[in-house]
């Protein structure tokens, strides 16, 4: 590939490249890239908004350059700043270490990682935890407290006087350091990272090497269209959920929000999204949407490219804009096998109706009272309910269902004498039935 048709590839999508000019010059070396993303393992799972990141390393990857992933578990105890409004709670190296085990096993989905001319993994506590207090001065002898303030959270937490600890400044500067470490030519991370890549240049500069390029990614939005994707706003979608799961996540991805996951999740050319949204309007654009993405996360490895041709193989048409629900002929019958099944059960379920993969829970006898169960109890004991608080308010909301039926009632009872199917919103069921005695 030329240099110019591998800068178009790996521009596509880009919010921001600074400076632009470095990595074309880079590129142009013919030198095997040093491409560092770091991650603070903060939660244990990936999601697709983190996926967005990594696709575009692999491009790198398969333009032959290394990747290096750096977990943080130093960095994790002192917490990312980025995008915060107060002061993260600290987390023990055992705890940033242990959540670190599921990023490594996660990336693989996406990553080429059992080439180790293609991808390096790193823990930057080998050279931040033996770190001397001179050289921890010294970069910080780099970097103006007016420089920390311009920072936009920063700037917003003085401003609203919420206290900003010391250590907080300390992170750009530990970040900064792991691409000293590493000498990165280029440093990937979300539009919310900007000021701590930024500040990794000038690290760089100050100990004599030449800066990484700063390679900024948009932040894909949850599936409710209105923040960014997080697992603590449950707007996310796992890179490891099953088929039908995704499936059906991606199908309730938000109208406003559909060319945008197109655009960031799938390599579809521009001209060919805008055609299958008109063709197909947002339910046909969700289904091609649904189908593409969960298919190519079905994968043991995502495919290189989540295009036409993927689409193609796995026994759809394009032109169709999601009317072909049967799929054709496939390359990868395992797989749309999956997907057929994951898109007739969101259908059955769309239409108000039981799916027939439903998971079945006993209850114990001891907990029935002349014969007869609480209904937020029975609830709560399903799993459907994290209390019977939690289920009274959404009985009063008309959110819980028992063989179809809406369950008006709070202080219902109901027997157990044959199995009953607890449903929660849309898509959410079990089969409950009474554990046999003895």
């Amino acid at each position: 590939m030329t240099t110019d048709a591998a800068l178009a590839m790996l521009e596509r999508g880009a919010l921001e490249i600074v400076p632009r000019e470095d990595l074309e010059d880079k590129l142009r070396s013919g030198k095997r890239l040093v491409v560092k993303l770091g991650a603070d393992p903060t939660r244990p799972d990936l999601h697709l908004g983190h996926a967005v990141v990594l696709r575009k390393m692999r491009q790198f990857q398969e333009l032959g350059h290394r990747v290096v992933l750096i977990i943080g578990d130093f960095t994790g105890m002192i917490g990312d700043p980025s995008g915060k409004n107060k002061t993260r709670p600290p987390m023990t190296l055992e705890q940033t270490r242990a959540n670190a085990q599921t990023y490594v096993e996660q990336v693989g989905k996406i990553l080429i990682t059992e080439d180790p001319e293609r991808f390096t993994l790193r823990y930057n506590s080998e050279w931040l935890e033996p770190l001397a207090f001179k050289e921890l001065v010294f970069m910080a002898s780099q970097i103006t407290v007016a420089q920390m303030l311009e920072r936009e959270d920063f700037k917003k937490r003085y401003q609203a006087k919420v206290p900003i600890s010391l250590h907080e400044f300390l992170y750009p500067l530990a970040q900064a350091y792991d691409s000293v470490a590493i000498e990165a030519d280029v440093e990937m991370g979300g539009s919310d990272q900007k000021f701590n890549l930024l500040v990794g240049r000038e690290i760089q500069r100050a100990y004599g090497q030449k800066p990484q390029v700063a390679f900024l990614m948009p932040l894909l939005v949850g599936t409710d269209g209105r923040e960014k994707m997080s697992k603590s706003l449950d707007n996310y979608i796992g890179v490891s959920e099953p088929t039908p799961s995704m499936f059906k996540k991606l199908m309730r991805v938000s109208d406003e929000a559909l060319k945008e996951y197109f655009f960031l999740l799938t390599d579809l050319e521009a001209k060919e999204i805008d055609a299958l949204l008109e063709a197909g309007g947002p339910v046909g654009a969700h289904r091609v949407l649904a189908r593409l993405v969960s298919g190519a996360y079905a994968f043991d490895r995502i495919p290189a490219r989540i295009d036409r041709e993927l689409y193609e193989r796995l026994g759809y048409r394009l032109e169709a804009a999601g009317a072909d629900k049967t799929p054709g002929p496939s390359e990868y019958p395992q797989i749309s096998q999956q997907l057929a099944e994951a898109e007739a059960r969101y259908d059955q379920v769309a239409k108000g109706g039981i799916p027939d993969d439903v998971p079945t829970v006993t209850v114990a006898p001891s907990e029935l009272k002349e014969g007869r169960i609480w209904v937020p109890r029975l609830f709560t004991l399903a799993g459907l309910t994290k209390s019977n608080g939690e289920a009274r308010r959404l009985i009063k909301d008309r959110g819980l269902r028992i063989n179809g039926q809406i369950v008006g009632d709070p202080e219902a009872e109901v027997s157990l004498e044959a199995p009953l199917i607890l449903q929660r919103g849309r898509d959410k069921f079990v089969r409950v039935r009474l554990e046999p005695e003895g």
